[in-house]
């Protein structure tokens, strides 16, 4: 008998059913465990595979997943993985970002729970990215990449079979968003003027992480026009202004994420990220007689009273509060294109690094695949 079927007959932790296609996905479509695309049968075979790059004991939780606490073992993700037609070696991804998002400042609960229409955004840098084909450039958060696809998808099936997170029952989200099927990319470390997201968060080059992000989907910014950092620069704060933004009345963390192209022409100006991240902060900004007088008097007097319990119309209000705040990244291809992703406002953005049980980093996934 193997580990794993030694483990599943311990727990009760399979079902029998027909060795079928279309009645496996038939069962499962009845039964809510899924996003409502077809599913890989995830059989005992393939959920083992998933586990070779598990170095942690497949029964103990990883986290638990809010709204519903479901405890995220190995062997409950590794189905889902299975399910969402990973590889096996995207599998420490897909823990990693789990782990990550379980983090309380991340608000979880409240993600998953929100009338708001955000889903978890996974951010990958490092060596990992690379060695696991993640798309960071033409397309990267759109479909075609099997790794950004797969392992993205993993993450929505756990959230919906661990977390709980069923449309109308723990997921209350209004619209709900496309970003709820996949929502993976890496960034594009070898096109960017300025050092990668991991680095400037404190760990070293050579590392591999992820960061997680309560987001909403990317809103572009066409600018194909201006030649400088300046000109560039206030295009994407003008596609900030958002007056029924979720990020006005919190501490809240958007993404300006920065085609390759733009990128070059601000850092070709001498923009740091830093410099950018002041520029936008202190041009995104919104006059109060903007927002309707109802949100004026229930919710910008109330919430940041000190500073517009008596103000004027004219006065202005940040989309950002803080500069440093504001995530900025390199992602895409050629184009003169970049993008704004506002998010759910109540959450903080997390980055985890990739390692072994022994705590130091892992520069590659396969340091982690089982011995056997």
């Amino acid at each position: 008998m193997s580990d794993l079927a030694g483990l599943l007959t311990t727990q009760g932790a399979s079902i029998e059913a027909e060795d079928d296609f279309e009645a496996i996905n038939r069962l499962y479509l009845e039964r809510g465990w899924g996003d409502g695309l077809p599913i890989v049968p995830p059989t005992p075979r393939r959920v083992e595979q998933m586990l070779a790059y598990c170095d942690r004991p497949w029964d103990e939780p990883l986290a638990k997943i809010a709204p519903r606490y479901g405890g995220a073992t190995p062997l409950r993700l590794a189905a889902n993985a299975v399910m969402a037609g990973c590889r096996p070696e995207y599998f420490p991804m897909l823990m990693l970002a789990v782990e990550a998002m379980c983090e309380e400042p991340f608000n979880l609960y409240g993600i998953q729970a929100t009338t708001h229409l955000c889903a978890p955004l996974v951010i990958v840098n490092g060596p990992v990215a690379r060695e696991l084909g993640i798309n960071s450039g033409h397309n990267a958060f759109g479909p075609g990449t099997q790794s950004n696809a797969t392992i993205g998808r993993a993450i929505r099936l756990a959230l919906v079979n661990i977390g709980g997170a069923i449309p109308a029952l723990g997921d209350m989200s209004t619209f709900g968003s496309p970003a709820k099927y996949s929502y993976c990319v890496a960034e594009n470390e070898a096109e960017s003027p300025w050092e990668p997201l991991h680095v400037e968060r404190g760990f070293p080059a050579e590392a591999s992480t992820v960061t997680v992000v309560g987001a909403e989907c990317p809103h572009n910014v066409n600018d194909h026009e201006s030649l400088t950092a300046v000109g560039i620069l206030t295009t994407i704060a003008g596609t900030m202004l958002n007056a029924g933004s979720n990020d006005v009345c919190y501490e809240a963390q958007p993404v300006a994420v920065f085609g390759p192209e733009h990128a070059k022409t601000v850092a070709q100006d001498g923009y740091t990220k830093a410099d950018a991240k002041r520029f936008l902060q202190e041009h995104a900004q919104l006059p109060l007689g903007k927002f309707s007088q109802e949100n004026i008097e229930r919710r910008l007097r109330v919430k940041l009273k000190e500073r517009y319990a008596t103000a004027g119309l004219d006065a202005m209000v940040p989309m950002v509060q803080r500069a440093e705040d504001i995530i900025v990244v390199v992602i895409g291809g050629a184009g003169k294109h970049s993008a704004f992703i506002p998010t759910f406002g109540a959450t903080r953005s997390v980055t985890r690094a990739l390692t072994r049980r022994d705590g130091q980093f892992a520069s590659s996934v396969k340091e982690l695949r089982k011995k056997v």
